[in-house]
């Protein structure tokens, strides 16, 4: 169990863990380019592991030197097949879905804990129409595929999620064929673009067709190479709530033009008042002289936004509102009712209405002892809403931090005054 105290104030720098969403594309793509290709500043993160793991299963060698991760890929995969353990990572196994699915072999994707439950049976119809065997337990893990995948027409379900696209995306450009991939109800779609800019740095053309349709040359090749990861917004969120609400805190290592969503924090802080200064690849946050006021914002396609922004609400004046709440279901746990539940075991007032979470703020939190659920952003959520709080927060199951960002505790600490 993890206590955090509450802060007479915090006043620090910390850098920007790897981006773990911009690690695991990189390491899918470095795996079918034949040849070394070196990740640098990379993400050691618990997901970021288990797509090391995959890409090993699917035949690349990785080796860990420093900062630097080397990858030599071998192209397609081959006929053994095999087993994908995702872990934990939802990434992991829609990503590497349509990756195995290349393979004449049979792959099995696998996971435990909550990605055992979360759906994916928005895969069996596009692989279905693109040459691949598939099997799932009821649209869940596990899944077992047996390509070859062919290029071709196919219509996507985006409406879940992003994932699987960005399997199909990085997949199909190494098929024989051309494809045509139409998307129905995109969900946070500068993933997507994300997708589309790693693969054109180690040399893959996509089109995008205003993010409902994606053209994809086939018979393309990845050429190895070396990339260097970005900072993650997602997990410096949590650090400039933290200087929001509690003093000033510095995040290094931030790209102004990263096409990930969770950068819109910026205007989510300074529409609650918050000072915030920019650089060239840093943010800063500060506690504004007045109180900080309540806001409402769209997170419909930035979900993992809705932990860090209601620990900055309950600091707010007044009620806030942050729509998107109904793509929190099939988290690493159910991420609205976790919320409520665990904030309201801090005096917060939380509650959720229909696609909405509705936060009563500006008035001090008690603190207390919560539970993770096992949901890393849920911990670091806590955590954060702790630094005010009258007597501070324990946290149960802390430890889940790191899915996505191992040295959360430790920055956040390192700041204080």
């Amino acid at each position: 169990m993890k206590f955090v105290e509450p802060a007479d104030g915090i006043d620090g720098i910390a850098r920007a863990p790897p981006s773990k969403s911009v690690m695991q594309r990189a390491l899918a793509i470095a795996c079918l380019a034949r040849g070394k290709s070196r990740i640098l500043n990379p993400s050691f993160c618990d997901d970021s592991a288990a797509a090391i793991g995959a890409i090993r299963a699917l035949g690349a060698k990785v080796s860990v030197s420093g900062d630097c991760v080397e990858v030599e890929g071998r192209g397609i995969p081959g006929p053994a097949g095999g087993t994908i353990d995702c872990i934990e990572s939802g990434l992991c196994a829609r990503m590497f879905t349509p990756v195995a699915s290349l393979s004449g072999g049979e792959f099995t994707i696998t996971g435990k804990g909550p990605l055992a439950s979360r759906p994916m049976g928005m895969a069996e119809k596009p692989l279905v129409s693109l040459g691949v065997r598939f099997n799932s337990s009821g649209g869940k893990l596990p899944v077992t595929v047996r390509g070859p995948l062919r290029g071709g027409k196919a219509e996507v379900d985006g409406a879940v999620s992003s994932q699987f696209l960005t399997g199909l995306l990085i997949a199909l450009p190494v098929c024989g064929a051309d494809s045509v991939i139409d998307v129905a109800v995109l969900k946070s779609r500068e993933y997507a673009a994300m997708t589309i800019k790693v693969a054109s740095c180690f040399g893959v053309k996509i089109i995008n067709e205003n993010y409902e349709r994606f053209l994809i040359g086939g018979n393309q090749r990845y050429f190895p190479g070396d990339f260097t990861v970005e900072g993650d917004w997602s997990g410096a969120s949590f650090l400039l709530v933290a200087g929001a609400i509690c003093g000033m805190v510095k995040v290094t290592d931030l790209r102004m033009d990263s096409l990930q969503p969770d950068r819109k924090i910026l205007g989510v802080l300074e529409a609650a008042g918050a000072k915030v200064g920019k650089g060239k690849d840093f943010v800063v946050a500060e506690k504004p002289f007045g109180q900080l006021k309540s806001f409402y914002f769209d997170a419909t396609d930035c979900p993992d936004l809705f932990p860090p922004l209601a620990a900055l609400a309950c600091a707010c004046k007044g009620r806030s509102r942050i729509k998107g709440a109904e793509r929190l279901a099939h988290k690493e746990s159910d991420r609205a009712s976790s919320l409520v539940e665990e904030f309201s075991k801090m005096g917060a007032s939380l509650r959720v209405d229909g696609d909405y979470i509705e936060i009563q703020g500006g008035k001090k939190l008690a603190g207390g002892t919560v539970d993770s659920h096992n949901d890393h952003r849920i911990a670091m959520a806590c955590a954060v809403a702790g630094l005010t709080s009258e007597k501070g927060v324990h946290i149960e199951g802390e430890d889940c931090v790191s899915k996505s960002y191992p040295g959360f505790f430790r920055d956040l600490e390192g700041m204080r005054r």
